[in-house]
């Protein structure tokens, strides 16, 4: 049988490099039939139909190599990274594997080897395989090893396996400064690579000292950082001083993530936007790094994917689903040994307990993150627990212990170099400082945001930093204007939580200044939204508060005190049943802002955080079902945000 027709005839797996046939009956004979010989004369008539397919190429060429080869290696190296663009990891170290067997260098071989074990672990969990990988990157090239490569590698195992910081961040950042002048990093991946890993090892370590060599090495490749590497150098790394300057890159980026198929990618553009809130935008891409997960695929990508829509979550009040993705993610720590990947999750349900009024779980949680960070010196973990334990404090009103678990994250006056986290805990350190009679604390801390020019960088803090402002104000008159300011930024009910927390303090405030009736209005929306969420310390402040009014509990207030207009009412029924902006805005000749910004006044009416809570809100209304509800009684769609 000539080559030509056997190529007809056999098909190719890409991950393995094996060669199976077409028809099932003719499999088991053609390979029982073939010699070595015309097997590698196959797998050259096909590479030869392959020009414009360079990864199936690659594979044929190295079935058709009878011993070392560097330009199938490379080849094949080439394929490798075309697997990790598509979101296969298992396919790219595969293919780094069967490079490394064709690379005739043993300085090549140990780099490949090296790599394999750095994508594995970074993509597809496999943390097992690194050592024994490393160790045969060693044997290989005992001078190098793969120099960088398997820096990067060990980094990460020191990183994931035991929380060694300081070692990986030594080990990796010396690599790093002993490498020749790199004047193209997109020139060299592994480059790249080890600079993401180094900036994860100095942000959990936590201290601004560990970021000195990760701004030099990006110093040295001047212009040619990589644009995502520069945006979470930015908005990762120390957003209140850095991120305003790459936020329309990053915003960018986001809005290229809905066919983007590299999960590292659209993982890294989650990073970057997860302290400038920017989440929202990442959302669908990520859910397919998490189904991807679920489905045998990238373990490591789906873990982060999920600790990242957990964040988002709890920021916009689906804290069930929260909850729900946070003990997957866990349970994929846990089988795979990741222990640093876990903190980011056992945060978000510290968060969610101390919130509900979970007191003792938040602070088993807290204590855990305490004991396994201190000896090694995880500075991120640790703000992950005053984190939580400043917001359990709170919701018990020890208002002085939430203070200092605040001002732990980042002093009064300050917002702290390299720590994220600050952004986080605003109103806290705000709130609990007036609490206490710190008014000059709380009141540098309002200083300190206004000069970052934090209210530009996103809506939640242009929420956060004036409702703060006026939280911080003696003044009455000053302090209703900026409550008033604070009610009107645009998009505040995507931040449920903090919104229904300055509704609160409006309340208190207005009743202290005996405005009774405009006080009812801000504490019924709190106390409605904190029912929602199961914040349940908030709901019994909020409800007493409303006593001290003169309001009693009547089931006639469970709502708030304002009705829907028939145009809102209209609105509302037809979101509920899945209609988008754009086509209720045809439906009733609106522009989609327009119903936007009506569905943002209903939310508050109705006593709810999402469109997704309309129905029933409607129902308990005595509102009939608009048109366009599908037979089965399901809504067509369920849109997450008022202006979907």
């Amino acid at each position: 049988m000539a080559a030509a027709e056997r190529a007809r005839l056999v098909l190719l797996d890409e991950d393995t490099g094996r060669l199976t046939f077409r028809h099932p009956l003719i499999r088991s004979a053609m390979v029982q039939m073939s010699t070595a010989d015309q097997r590698r004369r196959a797998h050259q008539a096909l590479a030869a139909q392959l020009a414009d397919q360079p990864a199936r190429r690659a594979w044929h060429l190295a079935g058709a190599a009878t011993g070392p080869d560097e330009q199938v290696s490379a080849l094949l190296e080439e394929a490798a990274r075309w697997n990790l663009g598509r979101g296969d990891g298992a396919g790219a170290v595969v293919a780094l594997l069967r490079a490394a067997d064709l690379c005739p260098t043993s300085s090549g071989r140990g780099r490949l080897l090296a790599e394999a074990a750095y994508v594995g672990a970074d993509v597809t969990g496999d943390l097992h395989r690194v050592s024994p990988l490393l160790e045969e990157a060693r044997r290989a090239d005992p001078a190098h090893g793969g120099a960088l490569a398997a820096a990067v590698a060990a980094s990460y195992l020191l990183l994931n396996g035991d929380g060694d910081t300081d070692t990986a961040h030594r080990l990796l950042s010396g690599t790093i400064e002993s490498l020749a002048p790199v004047p193209d990093a997109a020139g060299s991946g592994t480059l790249t690579e080890a600079l993401h890993t180094l900036l994860l090892v100095c942000f959990f370590g936590g201290r601004s000292e560990l970021w000195r060599p990760f701004h030099a090495a990006l110093a040295r490749l001047g212009p040619h950082v990589p644009v995502l590497l520069g945006v979470q150098a930015a908005t990762f790394a120390d957003p209140a001083r850095s991120a305003s300057g790459v936020l329309a890159a990053l915003d960018g980026i986001i809005s290229g993530l809905g066919d983007e198929t590299d999960q590292t990618l659209i993982v890294r553009a989650g990073i970057g936007a997860i302290y400038v809130d920017r989440l929202a935008g990442c959302r669908a891409a990520l859910w397919r790094v998490v189904r991807d997960g679920q489905q045998g695929g990238a373990v490591t990508s789906a873990i982060n994917a999920l600790f990242l829509l957990c964040a988002d979550d709890w920021m916009t009040g689906r804290w069930e689903e929260a909850e729900q993705l946070t003990a997957e993610g866990l349970a994929l720590c846990e089988s795979h040994g990741y222990r640093v990947l876990a903190w980011p999750g056992i945060m978000e349900r510290a968060l969610i307990a101390a919130a509900r009024g979970d007191f003792a779980a938040a602070a088993e949680m807290t204590a855990e993150m305490t004991r396994w960070a201190a000896p090694r010196k995880l500075g991120a973990v640790d703000r992950y627990a005053d984190h939580v334990s400043a917001l359990a404090a709170l919701g018990r009103g020890d208002f002085d212990r939430a203070f200092r678990h605040a001002a732990a994250i980042s002093p009064p006056g300050q917002l702290a170099s390299h720590v994220p986290e600050a952004l986080w805990v605003l109103l806290d350190l705000v709130e609990a400082a007036v609490r206490t009679g710190r008014h000059d604390e709380a009141a540098a801390h309002v200083t300190a945001m206004r000069d970052a020019g934090l209210a530009q960088i996103s809506p939640r803090l242009a929420l956060v930093a004036t409702g703060a402002a006026a939280v911080a104000t003696k003044a009455d008159a000053d302090a209703r204007r900026l409550f008033e300011e604070t009610m009107a930024v645009p998009g505040a009910d995507r931040w449920p939580f903090d919104l229904a927390r300055i509704r609160l303090l409006y309340g208190e405030r207005l009743r202290r200044a005996r405005a009774g009736a405009d006080a009812r209005t801000h504490l019924v929306a709190a106390r409605n939204v904190f029912g929602l969420l199961g914040a349940r310390p908030w709901e019994r402040r909020a409800a007493s508060e409303l006593r001290a009014t003169g309001l009693g509990m009547s089931r006639s207030h469970a709502f708030g005190e304002t009705e829907l207009t028939a145009q809102e009412r209209e609105i509302a029924m037809l979101a509920a049943v899945g209609l988008s902006n754009k086509q209720i805005g045809q439906r009733l000749f609106l522009s989609y802002r327009t119903v936007g910004a009506h569905l943002y006044r209903i939310f508050p009416k109705l006593g709810i955080t999402s469109r997704a809570a309309l129905r029933d809100a409607l129902a308990g209304h005595g509102a009939e079902q608009a048109d366009g509800a599908r037979p089965d009684g399901e809504p067509t769609a369920r849109p997450e945000h008022p202006e979907s």
